[in-house]
């Protein structure tokens, strides 16, 4: 694998970077590769955390709830 020095970055960008590593739970390095991954390979697939990470919230885990009825009683 290759390696890519980049220089003279404007703090606010380092902050911002910071800031989305901390978030996604990764490194400022290992979001700096991701990031590149994403915009720059069309069709790259980035991990199942970021896919469900980056879903919006759309309600509350009882929303999702099965009603549930009384069983029956099997008579044998």
């Amino acid at each position: 694998m290759a390696q890519l020095l980049v220089r003279k970055i404007d703090d606010a960008v380092i902050k911002a970077l910071r800031r989305e590593a901390a978030k996604n739970g990764r490194s400022a390095e290992a979001e700096h590769r991701e990031i590149l991954r994403r915009h720059l390979l069309p069709g790259s697939k980035g991990s199942l955390k970021d896919h469900l990470l980056s879903m919006p919230e759309v309600g509350e885990d009882r929303d999702f709830e099965i009603p549930r009825t009384r069983a029956r009683r099997v008579r044998l």
